[in-house]
């Protein structure tokens, strides 16, 4: 059914649920397994109290603890993933990496670290459901 799989992450709690999905998934399809964490570009912090190269280091660096979680994850499961970390409109990046790895389902966690996290599924996750063009999987609650 599937062959390959991309999950999303931005290290929250639903993308690690996502991420072990994703997994199982790939261990039950004998699937190829992908994952990707967006830097948010679309932030801009217009005051002088946030140095926005200092703002844009955090989201790396979060992005970068992120994929090593997926990447721990996958190992510890005997499951190879390709990961790697873009920079843009978080949404766009995952249905944009999602087509160039010709993946067959994208997995997401049903909400992110966002501050609106009650908001329905959250604006990254709502992005890549209306706009991807393969079945998109949300796991949450």
């Amino acid at each position: 059914m599937y062959d390959g799989i991309l999950v999303a992450t931005d290290g929250s709690d639903a993308a690690m649920d996502a991420t072990e999905h994703a997994i199982d998934l790939a261990k039950e399809f004998d699937a190829s397994l992908s994952s990707i964490a967006v830097v948010e570009t679309r932030t801009t912090y217009d005051n002088a109290i946030v140095d926005p190269e200092e703002a844009e280091r955090a989201l790396r660096e979060q992005a970068e603890e992120s994929i090593a979680a997926v990447e721990a994850a996958a190992s510890d499961a005997g499951i190879d993933v390709e990961t790697t970390i873009r920079s843009g409109v978080p949404h766009e990046e995952v249905v944009d990496y999602a087509a160039e790895r010709g993946v067959d389902v994208v997995v997401v966690g049903a909400e992110g670290r966002s501050n609106l996290r009650r908001a329905l599924l959250g604006s990254t996750v709502d992005g890549v459901v209306r706009f991807a063009d393969r079945p998109v999987l949300v796991v949450g609650n």
